[in-house]
């Protein structure tokens, strides 16, 4: 009769914890990147930057202040959003 060896690699707990670890590195790793990115983004906003809202608006920022952004539209309406609604910088623009 062998001994048993009550051995950390037979505990049912690794593969649990591993599972963990993978779901980590695969699922809220990459979000919480995706988050610092989008964060940065917003502090970087300027006057004259072309950005698309999350409702899909395209246009160019206006004006800016640390909660709000007024938006021009290419018919030259302009639109206040949140700035936590700007999701992309499309391109640079030219300050007006």
């Amino acid at each position: 009769m062998q001994p048993q060896s009550a051995s950390l690699l037979n505990s049912p707990l690794v593969p649990l914890v591993l599972m963990f670890g993978v779901m980590y590195l695969l699922l809220f790793l990459p979000r919480q990147r995706e988050m610092k990115k989008l964060a940065e983004l917003l502090k970087s906003l300027k006057k004259g930057d072309s950005v698309l809202t999350a409702s899909g608006i395209i246009g160019t920022i206006t004006s800016l202040t640390d909660e709000r952004a007024v938006l021009k539209m290419v018919d030259g309406a302009k639109i206040e959003f949140l700035r936590s609604a700007i999701t992309q910088r499309l391109a640079e623009g030219k300050e007006e």
